[in-house]
């Protein structure tokens, strides 16, 4: 169970002046014209599919056709197929799971070892399921959900499984030790949902229960208790959220003496209600409607997204805080501080040990961690020493039973490395490394500030070659997301060091206004009427880049996806002189009707509702299907998504790129028929696609 949760999803801003005078009047809001393109939101139609297939079949034959795309294509997919890569693990009872995928098992393998035989250099794997195996002997395009396994045993698991990578998904029982589904088990049907164990024979279940059952986001708001042996219709509903709310859920924590259940109404992506389950009734969390809450042992922990004044005493925006959990539901507010953010630093983690909290920190987008122990009634910390740059990742072994942990350690051009360590002590044994998928010597990491339009100063890293001039010339890759709180950190890729880097491209992470890495407050500072800084903030750094001559604009590329699609959309109708290349992946840009398009309407929260009209007023401007204008120059553009998206809609990109075309305008299109929001539902999937992607930089930028 993830003790600190995000809702996030799991892959350019500026002076936008130019081309606003364009942007629909807020009135539309209450009128919208009629969409001539919104045929093409039908997925799966015969003549939507029929303009994707012309259109893949142009970008396929350009890019495929570039030199050394065939080189590139084939070293990528040696890459993601290797058998060297970190394979990460999850205790289930004595076990320890692993979902891989390689050249041999294209749709994965769910696989499990011991402790001691997954620290050995050449570990000895047990297959558990082969789901190229069930793919084939089913008649089905099946990919991997996950699993949920019954505590402590985890003997019975609940596995779910997509068809095409989308995020509705099947639940089926698995009986581990038989290696085979349970014929009368648990079974839900594809939706968008979940369930999770309560015991050994009763389950919580949230899915598409019928009409009216789901929220208008296209999540369930229904929770119910099923019992083994009895039909899903006579499952007990223990809780309905709101047709507008945006899902609901609940899960059990298993710790020995501290078993408790919980459900929550998630109300948007930011609010939520949270119940204690005591039998047949609920009690309502006090906690801020906006805050995280989760139970350690004897302790409720919150993460607070807003000041919290309460009792004469104000909790700042971003602490972390805990106290008896048993005198929190009494009423009583009694907190300890655990972590409060300053200027520069925000909480970026929470796990849990039997005996310890470990925090990790991100201070100037660099993360340490510190570790906290409750004896006798107070709280004992110490600082862990461990590297000073890059990004830390924690994952206990075990949160009931076991005080190690897995430390994961990555940046940017040292190979991501894998260490067990231990509460109490610093030292820790080696794991796993990466193999060098390329030669770091060359390169050199640097991180800058730019200066946004109201001031705000905006850090970003840059990789690049230890020789590269200050001439203007240099290939450069401007990458941003900005939203959701998400924060982008220094990670090492195979992909990007042999597609970008080799090839003499600098590669450029912006970590701008609407992500997390400076904490709530960075998040919030781009939400729904203030979403322009987000853009403004990219914008502020290619600039920066421009004038520190590191490139320019006839070498300058953007390039984000899902809401980071959204922002090179944007910044490629406002700023288009900037840049020479955009590459938007599984994008949002028609703002007008992303909240009637799939799970569209539970991001309100981030932008705004474009049927109110104030709401409109300020999403009309950015939007950049609705400011994509035929009397304007824009760099060339590659949109790619995917039609098992059911996230966000495929028809985002495909409007957006019928529209240009209809007015003259330069742009590739490619659309994987598998992949969900992933974009891609296999290794050479990927590789195809990252393939294609870099070729079309390349050709682009230098």
């Amino acid at each position: 169970m993830s003790l600190y949760r995000k809702f996030a999803g799991s892959m350019l801003l500026g002076l936008a002046t130019a081309g606003l005078a364009h942007a629909q009047s807020p009135d539309s809001a209450a009128n919208p014209p009629t969409d001539p393109l919104q045929w093409l939101e039908d997925i799966s139609g015969e003549r939507p599919m029929d303009w994707v297939r012309t259109h893949n079949a142009v970008t396929v034959k350009e890019l495929q056709s570039q030199p050394g795309f065939a080189a590139l294509d084939a070293r990528l997919k040696t890459i993601l197929n290797s058998k060297e890569r970190i394979a990460y693990v999850s205790k289930e009872g004595d076990y320890y799971y692993n979902f891989w995928r390689d050249a041999q098992h294209v749709r994965g393998i769910w696989r499990r070892t011991t402790l001691a035989q997954y620290q050995a250099a050449d570990t000895q794997w047990e297959t558990v399921i082969d789901l190229d195996a069930l793919a084939a002997s089913e008649g089905e395009n099946w990919v991997w959900g996950g699993v949920s396994c019954l505590y402590p045993k985890g003997e019975r698991c609940l596995v779910s499984l997509s068809r095409g990578g989308g995020d509705a998904k099947v639940v089926r029982e698995y009986d581990v030790a038989k290696r085979a589904f349970v014929d009368d088990g648990f079974k839900l049907p594809e939706a968008k949902g979940s369930a999770s164990w309560i015991d050994t024979d009763t389950i919580f279940v949230s899915t598409d229960f019928g009409p009216g059952s789901m929220t208008s986001s296209g999540y369930p708001r229904m929770i119910k208790q099923w019992r083994r042996g009895t039909p899903l219709t006579d499952a007990k509903t223990l809780y309905e959220a709101q047709a507008s709310d945006m899902s609901a859920g609940a899960y059990k924590d298993f710790t020995p003496g501290h078993e408790v259940q919980f459900v929550e109404r998630q109300i948007d992506f930011y609010s939520s209600e949270m119940f204690l389950r005591e039998g047949d009734s609920l009690k309502k969390l006090p906690k801020p409607i906006d805050a995280n809450a989760f139970t350690v042992r004897d302790q409720v922990v919150l993460t607070l997204r807003s000041d919290w004044n309460i009792n004469g005493k104000t909790y700042p925006q971003g602490a972390l805080l805990a106290m008896d959990f048993a005198a929190f539901m009494q009423g009583k507010q009694d907190f300890e501080v655990l972590y409060a953010p300053t200027a520069t630093s925000s909480l970026d983690g929470v796990a849990a040990t039997r005996s310890a909290i470990l925090i990790t920190e991100l201070d100037k987008v660099k993360n340490r961690i510190t570790e906290l122990r409750h004896v006798d009634g107070k709280w004992l910390r110490r600082a862990v020493d461990a590297p000073a740059l890059g990004t830390l990742v924690v994952n206990p072994l075990d949160p009931v039973d076991s005080d190690q942990y897995f430390l994961i350690v990555t940046d940017f051009l040292n190979p991501t490395t894998l260490y067990l360590g231990q509460v109490q002590s610093d030292a820790r044994t080696k794991i796993k490394s990466l193999p060098a998928y390329f030669d770091a010597k060359p390169y050199k990491v640097a991180q800058y500030e730019s200066t946004s339009k109201d001031g705000t100063k905006v850090p970003y890293f840059v990789i690049m070659n230890k020789k590269t001039r200050l001439d203007g010339k240099n290939p450069t890759v401007l990458y941003g997301y900005g939203g959701f709180e998400v924060s982008l950190k220094p990670n090492y890729s195979g992909i990007i060091g042999e597609s970008w880097l080799k090839q003499g491209g600098v590669y450029v992470l912006a970590n701008i206004r609407g992500g997390g890495e400076f904490g709530p407050r960075w998040h919030q500072a781009a939400l729904k009427e203030n979403r322009q800084r987000a853009y403004d903030d990219f914008i502020s750094v290619a600039q920066d880049l421009i004038k520190r001559k590191l490139t320019s604009p006839r070498h300058l590329g953007i390039m984000g996806g899902s809401n980071g699609g959204l922002l090179v959309g944007a910044v490629l109708t406002q700023r288009p002189d900037l840049f020479n290349a955009v590459v938007s992946q599984v994008p949002l840009l028609d703002m007008r009707r992303y909240n009637k398009l799939l799970a569209g309407a539970s991001w309100m929260g981030e932008y705004g509702d474009p049927d109110v009209p104030e709401q409109w007023s300020y999403i009309s401007k950015y939007s950049p299907y609705q400011n994509v204008f035929k009397d304007r120059k824009y760099p060339r553009t590659l949109f790619t998504t995917s039609t098992r998206d059911d996230r966000v809609h495929p028809g985002h990109a495909r409007k957006m790129v019928a529209k240009m075309d209809e007015q003259g305008h330069d742009v590739l299109y490619w659309e994987n028929t598998e992949g969900g929001h992933a974009g891609a539902a296999n290794n050479d999937q990927q590789a195809l696609m990252w393939a294609m992607t870099y070729t079309f930089l390349q050709k682009q930028l230098r």
